[in-house]
């Protein structure tokens, strides 16, 4: 593409600093090998296939897809190695059975009716076993007897092979330091473990199991008894890490460049032209932190962020900003969810400094 700078774009842009993003990737590909895990990364935070080449070239072993449009896209483009981390929707199994055929495609069952339904396909498929770790969203109960009976199922298939177990730390979102994020990838780490070891004391075979949140996986002591890891937001970071303590301003690399349109006479706030549709709706961290919409850079190069400004609330395409700003002023803004930022648009603009070296698609689609 010509060359451009950041200031020559369009708003609002959404940017992608390739020198935070590259020491983002090879921090988390040396935080999982120094806890001996394989990792496998979350690709629904980025969405980019430049990005995913990047994290398999630092020895990323497959990727995970929030949705089978993911999975398509990438299997499409030479990605080989996938796991849906997604409850199996019925009725997409025979898009589940098409993919499967072309790739090693892993799909999760917390249920009785999943496996009776892949089993009612009679196609070989890898089957992960969804474990509720403490976040309470999705998945087996690890005490209970119906989690068994369901990996006994799977075992027992003729069709299906249990590759092993599935557990997300969502709930490390909930907590107020890095300190309590690493108690919560403890007590992860130690439910399937234990529900490993109950599954195998019964003849099951469990060879794979996969924890992943960034909180987490950045804040985590140890992890003996896990094989695998699937973090994602770490790849871009966003201020609700920030908060969380997970990294600081200067990590974070995706950023939604924005423009002042509007500064009435006399008030006390500005409308930028980055909404809900830029932005999203997500409300970032609660108590004890500010509430905020989206935080503004106040020195992007240092990592400094403005404790003045910020966005403090979104329609469709209008910001409202805390702070009087000239019409035609930019901001850089850091959103609170990068995963929902980046599924806003269409492509991200990959910079160096003020240089834009290249556009790359963000893959976004539902079908």
């Amino acid at each position: 593409m010509p060359s451009k700078t950041i200031q020559e774009l369009p708003t609002p842009a959404l940017l992608l600093d390739l020198d935070r993003l590259d020491a983002n990737l090879s921090w988390m590909a040396d935080r999982a090998r120094e806890l001996g895990v394989s990792l496998r990364p979350h690709i629904k935070t980025h969405k980019c296939l430049e990005i995913a080449e990047r994290q398999g070239a630092l020895g990323a072993g497959g990727i995970t897809v929030s949705t089978l449009y993911e999975a398509r896209v990438f299997a499409d483009h030479g990605f080989e190695d996938i796991t849906w981390a997604f409850p199996v929707i019925l009725n997409r199994i025979p898009d589940v059975v098409d993919l499967a055929g072309r790739v090693c495609l892993r799909v999760v069952v917390d249920s009785q009716e999943a496996v009776d339904a892949l089993e009612g396909t009679k196609q070989p498929l890898h089957v992960l076993l969804k474990v509720d770790c403490g976040y309470h969203r999705a998945g087996v109960d690890p005490g209970g007897d119906e989690a068994v009976l369901v990996a006994r199922a799977i075992a027992d298939s003729s069709f299906l092979q249990l590759d092993g177990i599935l557990s997300h730390s969502g709930h490390a979102y909930n907590v107020a330091s890095a300190e309590a994020a690493a108690d919560v990838g403890e007590r992860e780490r130690a439910v399937m473990v234990r529900f490993a070891e109950r599954l195998r004391s019964t003849g099951i075979d469990v060879t794979t199991v996969s924890v992943g949140s960034t909180p987490a996986m950045r804040a985590v002591r140890e992890l003996p008894g896990v094989t695998e890891a699937r973090p994602g937001n770490y790849a871009l970071f966003d201020y609700t890490q920030v908060a969380l303590g997970s990294c600081t301003p200067a990590a974070c690399a995706a950023t939604v460049l924005s423009s002042v349109v509007s500064s009435p006479a006399g008030a006390k706030h500005c409308i930028v032209d980055a909404g809900a549709l830029a932005l999203s709706k997500d409300p970032g961290p609660g108590p004890p932190h500010h509430t905020t919409m989206g935080e503004i850079y106040r020195d992007y190069g240092a990592g400094e962020l403005n404790p003045d400004a910020r966005v403090v609330a979104v329609s469709q395409e209008h910001g409202r900003v805390n702070q009087a700003l000239p019409v035609g002023t930019r901001v850089r803004i850091l959103p609170n969810h990068s995963c929902l930022t980046v599924a806003q648009f269409d492509e991200m603009y990959a910079v160096r400094g003020a240089e834009v070296v290249d556009r790359w698609k963000v893959w976004r689609g539902r079908d």
